[in-house]
C-alpha cells in the first residue's frame, strides 16, 4: 500500500488486491456493503493518518477509484459545502473535469445518432445479479466498448457507449445480441442512472471485472 499527500487537506492511498486479501477484504465487498465499506475506509485512515490530522476533523470524506490491480483511496478533510457538493454532483470519482468533457460528448453523439434514426450507441442493460457481470466479463467482445457500472435500488446496470469508429452498424447488432444473453435491456435512463444511482466501476468495469473476479 502506498499514500501520498497531496495536500494539507487529501491524503491519496494507493490500494492492491494483495492489500486487499491481508485485510481480509474482496472487491465485492466494497461494491454494496456499506457497512465493509465504511469500516475498511477508517480502517485505512487509521494506518496512514499518523499525526491525526483527519481523525481529528469533524468531517472525513472518502473517494475511490477502481483500477485493475486494486483502487485508489481519497481521504479528504475541511471540505466546504460547495467542495462535497461538486464531489457529490460529479460523474467521475476523481472529478476529472477531461473525462466529464467526453461524456457530455458521448451523450451528445448518442442523441445525434438517435435522431438520425440510427442504433443508439449509447445503450443500459439490467443486470439479474453481479454474476452476470462476470460472465460477461470472462469474455471479449466489450473489450473495446466504453462501460460503466451502476448500482440503483439494489439492481446492476451496466451502461455500454460503442465508439462508431470500433463499432460498424452489423458488428453493433451482433455484439448486442451477444450482451442480450447476459443481461436485459433496460427503460432506466443515462440521465437517472447519474443521478439517482451509485457509480460502482467506470469506464473501464469489465477489464475491472475481469481484474478482480475471472
Amino acid at each position: 500500500m502506498e499514500m501520498e499527500h497531496i495536500n494539507e487537506n487529501t491524503i491519496r492511498v494507493i490500494i492492491e488486491n494483495e492489500d486487499l486479501a491481508e485485510r481480509g477484504i474482496t472487491f465485492l465487498d466494497l461494491l454494496g456493503n456499506h457497512r465493509e465499506i465504511e469500516s475498511f475506509f477508517y480502517s485505512i485512515l487509521e494506518e496512514v493518518d499518523i499525526e491525526d490530522e483527519f481523525k481529528s476533523s469533524e468531517a472525513v470524506t472518502f473517494q475511490v477509484l477502481p483500477k485493475n490491480d486494486g483502487l485508489e483511496l481519497f481521504i479528504s478533510k475541511n471540505l466546504t459545502p460547495e467542495d462535497i457538493n461538486k464531489m457529490n454532483n460529479s460523474t467521475d470519482f476523481e472529478t476529472n473535469d477531461f473525462d466529464q468533457l467526453i461524456r457530455q460528448q458521448i451523450l451528445a453523439n448518442s442523441e445525434s445518432l438517435e435522431e438520425d434514426g440510427k442504433v443508439s450507441r449509447l445503450r443500459v442493460f439490467q443486470l439479474n445479479s453481479f454474476e452476470d457481470m462476470i460472465e460477461l466479463a470472462s469474455y471479449h467482445f466489450l473489450d473495446e466498448a466504453w462501460c460503466d457500472l451502476y448500482l440503483l435500488d439494489e439492481t446492476y446496470y451496466l451502461q455500454v457507449y460503442f465508439d462508431p469508429e470500433v463499432f460498424g452498424e452489423f458488428g453493433l447488432a451482433d455484439v448486442i445480441a451477444e450482451i442480450l444473453e447476459y443481461a436485459q435491456d433496460s427503460a432506466v435512463s443515462t440521465e437517472m442512472l447519474e443521478e439517482y444511482g451509485k457509480l460502482l466501476m467506470h469506464r473501464d468495469a469489465i477489464e475491472i471485472t475481469r481484474a478482480h473476479f475471472n
